[in-house]
């Protein structure tokens, strides 16, 4: 039987590169909403960095809050294009992440950082291109003791997030991707843009067309004048 609440587990399926590179260039509302807005991270977590797209395949790191042992090791397996996100309970006593901890990742080619806790060392971060979304800022540094759990599913502000699914960050916030959905979504994502090209080119060309909305309003039951416009 495992050490359960203190192992090391593998990654069993990830994204496929090809498609990693598909989704480069597509922001997080046209990937919310092509799942339903159901796929999204927590507006808690917001970026701390300067610039810079965070994309990459999940390392999850399950921790006690305050504690970055795990998250030290989870740096070490991890490989180049993996996103460390860490469940650290959105606690922000103790920061678990700093700038050394920075310097590694990035070295070690890791794409980015989503901490539901705490970061400290921010202006490194905030100089920077290299991707982290957190919780809050403390000065107060980790413990280093565990226990811990890496490539477990966990929670982060509101959303589960699974070993191998694909992280897209940008200045909207954090939309995840689950593996078996990625290939579907791709094609549906494609789709959304070159609706929103036609209706912005609609807009361009005043002939957009908006009786979708008092359809709507009549048949929610609105009560309005037909004949009302816009003085």
């Amino acid at each position: 039987m495992s050490n359960i609440g203190f192992r090391i587990l593998p990654v069993k399926r990830k994204v496929e590169k090809r498609l990693i590179d598909e989704f480069r260039n597509v922001v997080t509302p046209h990937i919310s909403d092509n799942l339903n807005r159901m796929h999204a991270v927590g507006s808690k977590l917001r970026p701390y960095h300067k610039e810079g797209k965070l994309v990459g395949t999940a390392i999850t790191v399950k921790t006690r809050p305050g504690d970055n042992l795990l998250v030290h090791k989870a740096i070490d397996i991890a490989e180049p294009g993996d996103v460390i996100v860490v469940d650290a309970g959105g606690d922000t006593t103790n920061a678990i992440v700093g700038e050394i901890m920075l310097r590694i990742a990035r070295r070690n080619g890791i794409a980015g950082f989503i901490i539901d806790g705490a970061i400290r060392d921010t202006k490194a971060f905030m100089e920077g291109d290299f991707p982290i979304y957190a919780a809050g800022v403390t000065h107060r540094g980790p413990y280093k003791d565990g226990p811990g759990e890496i490539n477990v599913p966990i929670s982060v502000d509101g959303m589960c997030v699974n070993p191998g699914d694909l992280l897209i960050g940008d200045e909207d916030g954090i939309a995840v991707i689950p593996v078996e959905s990625a290939e579907e979504l791709l094609i549906r994502v494609r789709q959304q843009e070159q609706k929103e090209l036609e209706i912005f080119n609609s807009i361009d060309n005043n002939t957009i067309d908006r009786s979708w909305i008092d359809k709507t309003l009549k048949q929610r039951g609105c009560e309005f004048n037909d004949n009302t416009h816009k003085v």
